[in-house]
């Protein structure tokens, strides 16, 4: 998910008020009413998914919109999945947008194209999974949204590929791993906020993420959402993509890569160096804050790695699943940075 600081924040938050109990081809630059037709829970579920070979994977996506429109990509997170996108991708498609929404590794119907292939979760190897994947759409130059490791993916891309990236949705901000700052230690308060990746560290948390993962997942909806009252149902949509007979290895590699505690591979050495010295980001720009947040709402932390075109939002009463719990406000991020 997010980084350490962010996630401890959000979670406080939420341990303050949280139970933890069980289209046509138009032009892109429509009118900001275009958003309006689509409010969170208005859709359930995308038309049949589509596969294509991709690099290292054979990646599981959703479509919608005129295949000659202008490309948007959107990327999910941990514990989420393409249905947080179930409301955006409709409405800009009726935009006119081009609209990809695929599975990441892991997830889904999103699969490796060989059994010896080494599950690897690591920010490089899952961004050049979007590059390939854009490579084999004859997909040039998109716009990406993201959030949590999603928006991770798209900063990555923005920031060591700008050239295939025309404008980028970050939501909080600026999450490309530093491996080194990660290995500073935290006040006690903003460590509880990591617990998770405490347990993933750990033999008995990848036991118990295996035999636990759909209640385990929806704890953290509920941690980092608590004001989000989704149903079983919205869950469940969503909990159907762990079955993924990879999302465990790719989830405890993630983190455990995250802390040092897992090696990345050789082939990615250069491009992590790269994103070890915070590369600024240059494409125009849109970041979204909510309550997950916390203090770091603002964005100040980050502003200075957005050196370009550049506007900060900020949500209030939304945690951590922007797209699916504000879906007009994030559709109406990717048409106002794509007009920037």
């Amino acid at each position: 998910m997010l980084s350490r600081r962010q996630f401890s924040q959000g979670f406080a938050a939420a341990l303050a008020g949280a139970s933890l109990v069980g289209c046509s081809a138009k032009s892109a630059s429509a009118p900001a009413s275009a958003t309006a037709a689509t409010g969170a829970g208005t859709h359930t579920s995308f038309g049949p998914l589509k596969q294509i070979e991709a690099g290292l994977v054979n990646i599981g996506y959703a479509e919608a919109g005129p295949a000659d429109g202008p490309a948007v990509i959107l990327l999910h997170g941990w514990p989420y999945d393409i249905h947080s996108y179930v409301d955006v991708a409709p409405a800009l498609a009726a935009a006119g947008y081009r609209v990809i929404v695929p599975y990441l590794r892991g997830y889904g119907t999103t699969r490796f194209l060989s059994d010896k292939t080494f599950r690897n979760a690591q920010q490089s190897a899952v961004a050049l999974d979007i590059i390939a994947l854009m490579d084999a759409l004859k997909i040039n130059r998109a716009v990406l949204g993201g959030f949590d490791w999603g928006a991770r993916t798209a900063d990555v891309i923005a920031a060591l590929w700008p050239e295939r990236c025309k404008a980028l949705v970050s939501v909080s901000g600026y999450l490309i791993t530093n491996l080194k700052a990660n290995l500073q230690p935290l006040p006690p308060a903003a460590e509880l906020g990591w617990w998770y990746q405490y347990y993933f560290a750990t033999e008995r948390g990848v036991l118990g993420y295996r035999q636990n993962s759909h209640d385990f997942n929806k704890l953290i909806w509920k941690i980092a959402s608590p004001k989000w009252n989704f149903d079983d149902a919205t869950f469940d949509r969503t909990a159907a993509s762990f079955d993924n007979p990879d999302h465990v290895d790719i989830v405890i590699h993630n983190y455990r890569w995250r802390l040092s505690l897992a090696p990345g591979e050789p082939q990615y050495d250069q491009l992590e160096q790269k994103l070890a010295g915070s590369p600024v980001i240059t494409v125009p720009t849109i970041t979204i804050a909510s309550d997950f947040d916390g203090a770091a709402a603002d964005g100040a932390a980050y502003r200075k790695q957005f050196p370009g075109k550049y506007e900060h939002r900020i949500l209030k009463n939304i945690g951590h699943n922007v797209p699916q719990e504000a879906p007009q406000d994030f559709t109406k991020a990717i048409i106002d940075v794509d007009r920037f």
